[in-house]
């Protein structure tokens, strides 16, 4: 078993070599498809992260009545805190919420500030989702409650937000998939293209008596060794691109918060795309192409 196994590697190998320019060129051409494959992969990742990050960021604030007290806020936030799907509830004390209005308009409105004779600054509850996609959901229900006066609403906000997202990562999935599609069929006919100029050596090893199998298993091994090639190459140029950007940038988009998918993380999984694709359709192609050739 052993012997016959090595001996399908070694002509598979020995395949590459003696067709020196034919395989140059399917791997080039898998290298090229699997480069632009790879490419599309990292812009959607971070696209996805961006996604995410902003989707994060979403919260709504409830203000209570001028006159309630700082138990009464407490209250309210323990009682938003148990409600379902609910990550967080910061509150911001009356006093807090007066320091905040003086940095914010300057010293030259303290006075005005100062004349209230009871602060006129009402508690701020600012809530955020396990699931940003709630956040409605969970504003809707504390506008219901008695102590709270009024709910800063985030449908303007998070109806198109969401919106944009759900376009933006749609699209991406489609890209991506199109883009896949065609590198499947790219790098199948490649390998037919290389296998069909050796047809005549396949019909004479079937006149001989060779079994299927005995011929098949050598452009098998070539057909997963143009894959693998094919997809080693771009994956080792952009893993160490991006990571190269990633820390030049320092982990973030330039000019922007948003942070970057970390280059360990991409890696991997570029890692796992490519030379997965590289490896399953360089097996495929050559199961297909040689199937044809053997019916004589």
């Amino acid at each position: 078993m052993m012997t016959r196994i090595a001996r399908h590697l070694r002509e598979g190998l020995r395949n590459l070599l003696r067709n020196g320019w034919m395989t140059f060129a399917s791997v080039s051409a898998v290298m090229v498809t699997l480069a632009v494959l790879g490419l599309s992969l990292i812009l959607a990742m971070n696209a996805q992260q961006v996604s995410t990050y902003v989707a994060n960021q979403v919260e709504f604030s409830a203000f209570l009545s001028p006159s309630a007290s700082q138990q009464t806020g407490d209250q309210v936030a323990t009682e938003i805190r148990d409600m379902p799907g609910v990550k967080s509830v910061q509150v911001v004390s009356k006093d807090q919420g007066l320091n905040q209005m003086k940095q914010e308009l300057g010293s030259q409105y303290n006075d005005v500030l100062n004349g209230f004779k009871s602060n006129p600054i009402p508690i701020k509850l600012t809530v955020q989702a396990n699931n940003p996609r709630d956040i409605m959901q969970i504003a809707d229900q504390v506008k219901k409650m008695p102590e709270v006066k009024t709910v800063r609403d985030p449908h303007d906000i998070v109806g198109p937000l969401f919106h944009t997202l759900d376009v933006v990562r749609d699209v991406g999935i489609l890209f991506v998939v199109a883009l896949l599609v065609t590198s499947m069929f790219l790098i199948s006919n490649t390998i037919r293209i290389t296998i069909f100029s050796r047809r005549r050596e396949i019909e004479i090893m079937k006149l001989v008596g060779a079994t299927n199998w005995f011929i098949r298993w050598p452009f098998i091994v070539e057909g997963m060794f143009i894959g693998l090639l094919g997809a080693v190459i771009p994956f080792a140029i952009l893993g160490y691109g991006y990571n190269a950007l990633y820390s030049y940038v320092h982990g973030t988009f330039v000019g922007l918060a948003f942070p970057l998918v970390q280059s360990g993380d991409l890696s991997m999984k570029l890692a796992i795309v490519l030379i997965g694709i590289g490896v399953v359709i360089g097996v495929w192609g050559g199961v297909m192409s040689v199937r044809k050739f053997l019916r004589v």
